[in-house]
């Protein structure tokens, strides 16, 4: 394996001779895309005392720069998708208009940073320069099948996804480090420059940004690299690359971009369901014991992670949590096999690639080493490949292009992106969205809110969830200027508390989406280590609508009610409620137990995107699909930590 430099020149996928070919064949929206270089635009906008609102955005997504999006077939760069994150009518690939119904607040535009750009230079490169340049038979069959149709493209990129996660890329592709990096930095320094003109403070924010791709025998090991700043800074740097390289490597890379340029990053890992453990370790990459210093260096690089996403949910499995009734969304289909479905997950991976266990696994760590690298909050984001941010359930525009809306049959088919069988439209998730505290919409303000951890996850919905914790919080706190108290006598969500000897209470409140479906119930998630060291976990139902006529039968809270119309994908808000909020102690508080408290809210039942379809292309759901075409969207606020003293 050869070491990448710290200035992070770009390995793996380069295909250095094709890259130098085309250098101006970068994003596929025309000549807008090569825009001067601008101010970072932050300026001066009048912000809000304390955090006045959630502003909304997705903090991953890929347009026709990244390597497996263009040859999936999207033909959508980085301009089209912050109009269409803006609020504005663009085509889809698939030739439709698109629009969301509600503008986003801010956008990471997260293309891989393996072989940035490379599949849309090797498709526009003539064949005979193909055929004479390159002279590989491997690649010049990947480019047919890409000229060829849709359906062979994906093949082709699956063919190609799988060689570089097992090490066998052809020779001829290998890398020549300075071309490649050459090539990179066009793209990086040509999409820093769109960003800075569509950033707008106080309107919408444009976050810089690169998904780094490592993968290992097909594991799902991806973290986002978000950075604060303008293009002044950003430039400074190349996105780092992921396949031949490791996350302590990839943290280093983000110190020295902090020590060189003044600037901020941080990391978000990927959604972890699909890493087979290998996301949430107990040990060293290699199997030795974790150091403190490691431990340290990923809470610094890494404060949130990915919780849920079009790839499934990973809050938690019902292998993990047997007694939480609630643990099972957005988990069929996901949990039989890593992301390329080369290798089987077995129930013992589990607790490394789920959210809930790896804050536990934190706890743990914490107490051998005095560290907590595992002392995350959690948001939402779509990891779409279309260049389109949708994470509404009757807007959905899938995956990628051969999952988007003009495909009437894509619930029902096979969506492997050409690697092997096993998984099928119904089981990608129309979700999800970040949620981000902040005094006002700009970079700084963003950044920071996902650095406090003052951050939250959605399955799609928008609904306004705040969590204040402290210490003798009373029900009369509502009835004055509640948030004041909770900042000046509390820590919001992603903050920590010193065990005082007493137990903790919570303000909660959360509030439905304006335009969606009525909460169900607000729940308080609770883990902590026994006497012994053992991991443990409990729910508390502590505030659900109508709670004088809903009781609790076996322990369990009533379920809510189910109004959706099969036949016609609709349902109405005649149960739940639209507003749910309680000041909540914990009862069972120990001292020294140094547990950690996040809230999940969930709404009432509603159609998923596959029942949409069903209904609007006539489609018939399989069995097994129709049995999981409604379900409780949800919300995971980040956790609230209470400490030992001293």
């Amino acid at each position: 394996m050869r070491k990448a430099s710290a200035r992070g020149s770009v390995t793996g996928l380069a295909w250095a001779s094709v890259l130098a070919f085309s250098v101006a064949a970068c994003s596929g929206d025309g000549p807008e895309a090569s825009a001067e270089q601008t101010s970072d635009g932050e300026g001066t906008i009048e912000l809000a005392e304390f955090p006045d609102r959630p502003y909304w955005g997705d903090t991953h997504l890929h347009t026709d720069n990244s390597v497996d999006a263009f040859g999936f077939g999207t033909r959508l760069g980085p301009e089209a998708a912050l109009r269409f994150a803006r609020g504005e009518t663009v085509t889809a690939t698939t030739g439709a208009d698109t629009q969301l119904a509600r503008p986003l607040d801010f956008l990471v535009i997260a293309d891989h940073s393996d072989a940035l750009g490379a599949t849309r230079r090797l498709y526009d490169a003539p064949r005979w320069y193909v055929n004479w340049v390159i002279g590989d038979e491997t690649v010049l069959r990947w480019y047919d099948m890409m000229h060829e149709s849709p359906e062979q493209s994906t093949r082709a990129i699956g063919e190609l996804i799988a060689a570089a996660a097992e090490g066998n890329v052809p020779e001829a592709m290998q890398p020549d480090d300075d071309a490649a990096e050459e090539a990179t930095r066009d793209i990086w320094n040509t999409q820093l420059s769109i960003l800075d003109r569509y950033n707008e403070p106080g309107v919408f924010t444009a976050l810089a940004g690169y998904e780094w791709t490592a993968m290992p025998n097909g594991n799902n090991l991806h973290r986002v690299v978000m950075f604060r700043d303008g293009s002044d800074k950003t430039r400074q740097t190349v996105p780092f690359p992921g396949l031949q390289t490791t996350a302590p490597q990839l943290w280093e890379y983000m110190k020295n971009y902090e020590s060189t340029t003044g600037g901020r990053v941080l990391a978000i890992p990927h959604n972890p369901n699909l890493s087979n453990g290998l996301m949430f370790q107990m040990t060293m990459e290699d199997g030795s014991p974790m150091t403190a210093e490691y431990a340290s260096l990923r809470a610094w690089a890494e404060p949130v992670i990915e919780a849920t996403q079009i790839k499934g949910d990973s809050e938690t499995h019902p292998y993990l949590s047997p007694n939480d009734e609630m643990a099972g969304f957005g988990v069929q289909g996901w949990d039989f096999g890593n992301l390329s479905l080369t290798e089987k997950t077995e129930p013992s991976m589990y607790a490394g690639s789920y959210a809930r266990s790896a804050l536990l696994r934190g706890l743990t760590l914490e107490q051998q080493m005095g560290v907590n690298p595992y002392a995350f909050g959690m948001i939402g984001s779509t990891d779409s490949h279309t260049s389109l941010a949708t994470g509404d359930e009757d807007n959905f525009w899938g995956k990628h292009t051969g999952n988007e809306q003009s495909y009437t049959q894509r619930a029902i088919q096979g969506q492997n992106l050409g690697t092997r069988e096993g998984r099928f439209g119904w089981h990608y998730l129309a979700g999800g969205y970040a949620a981000a505290w902040a005094r006002g919409n700009t970079r700084a303000e963003i950044f920071d809110a996902f650095a406090r951890r003052e951050v939250y996850a959605t399955t799609g919905p928008r609904m306004s969830v705040r969590v204040f914790g402290g210490f003798g919080f009373t029900a009369e706190d509502w009835d004055g200027d509640w948030v004041r108290k909770g900042y000046s006598e509390g820590v919001p969500m992603g903050g920590e508390l010193d065990d005082r000897g007493e137990a903790p209470s919570f303000l909660i409140s959360a509030l439905k989406d304006p335009e969606g479906a009525n909460l169900d119930r607000v729940q308080v998630i609770k883990g902590w280590l026994d006497g012994a060291g053992n991991m443990q976990e409990r729910i508390y139902d502590v505030v659900w609508s109508d709670m004088d006529a809903r009781g609790k039968v076996g322990g369990r809270l009533a379920p809510v009610g189910d109004t959706v119309d099969r036949d016609t994908a609709t349902y109405t808000n005649t149960i739940g409620a639209s507003e749910l909020r309680t000041t909540w102690t914990d009862p069972d508080y120990q001292p020294g137990q140094r547990p950690f408290y996040y809230v999940r809210v969930l709404e009432i039942p509603t159609p998923r995107w596959t029942l949409y379809d069903a209904v609007r292309f006539g489609v018939t759901l399989t069995e097994e699909a129709m049995a999981d075409a409604v379900a409780q969207e949800r919300a995971y606020t980040s956790p609230i930590w209470l400490k030992s003293a001293g």
